[in-house]
């Protein structure tokens, strides 16, 4: 596809959407209550995650994929599945490939800085995501997924961590960009802790010239805040029907 089909002259995105408009957004925890001890759903698009938390529990049982850890924090292992259907491609991924790999510390770190950590000294918690159908946005969708889940599995946290991608067409930055998009512009993937502007991940893999970056960083992080609010949403709607059917 070519890049003047990605935005038109209108100022309409190929799948319809303004500069500045998220895809439709929709997520769910607790989605599989006997089989872990926190879980969460998110759906970015067409991209879909599910993430599953198991822990905190004693180090001494763990897993391929983690690491050691200090005494005062906890050992946190992340691993990412992406099954063939997900993608068009009908690739399938192993547990070693090396993008996964790379995907997994980045939000293994991500996560890190906002556990509280004293309270889990010598614990371990393993994050396992899988990727239901992929659209682009996939480092969002699973820090996303994975930030519910924690919250899920009652493990204390500073904030929320809301991440999105950010794409570079020519002097338009795109919020939220989808596969055709990622496959032809260079973009940013930008997590934020909270609803402040304290960066908690800032990846960028392509090109982008620095007179553009804070372009790209500005719009990203609103796209993070509106993510975190329609996180917190349903996390409180949720809340409040728990509490109902106690009371």
């Amino acid at each position: 596809m070519s890049r003047f089909e990605l935005f038109s002259p209108e100022g309409l995105r190929v799948d319809g959407r303004r500069y500045n408009e998220l895809r439709a957004f929709d997520c769910s925890i607790n989605t599989h209550p006997h089989s872990s001890d926190g879980s969460a759903y998110i759906s970015q698009g067409n991209t879909k995650v599910l993430c599953l938390i198991r822990g905190p529990s004693d180090t001494l049982t763990t897993t391929s994929g983690a690491t050691a850890s200090s005494a005062d924090e906890p050992t946190i292992s992340v691993s990412i599945i992406q099954p063939p259907y997900a993608t068009t491609e009908r690739k399938s991924t192993s547990r070693t490939d090396r993008r996964m790999a790379e995907l997994s510390i980045i939000i293994k770190r991500a996560l890190q800085q906002c556990i509280v950590k004293k309270n889990y000294s010598r614990t371990l918690i393993e994050v396992s995501i899988t990727i239901l159908q992929l659209d682009g946005s996939l480092l969002p969708a699973c820090i996303n997924a994975a930030t519910l889940a924690l919250i899920d599995a009652g493990i204390s946290m500073y904030d929320y961590i809301s991440a999105c991608n950010v794409a570079l067409y020519d002097t338009f930055p795109l919020v939220d960009s989808n596969s055709l998009e990622e496959n032809d512009l260079s973009f940013l993937t930008i997590g934020i802790i909270g609803n402040g502007d304290k960066i908690n991940l800032l990846l960028m893999e392509d090109k982008v010239p620095l007179d553009k970056l804070q372009k790209l960083i500005d719009l990203g992080i609103t796209g993070c805040h509106n993510i975190r609010q329609l996180m917190d949403n349903v996390v409180r709607e949720i809340g409040i029907d728990l509490l109902s059917k106690k009371l």
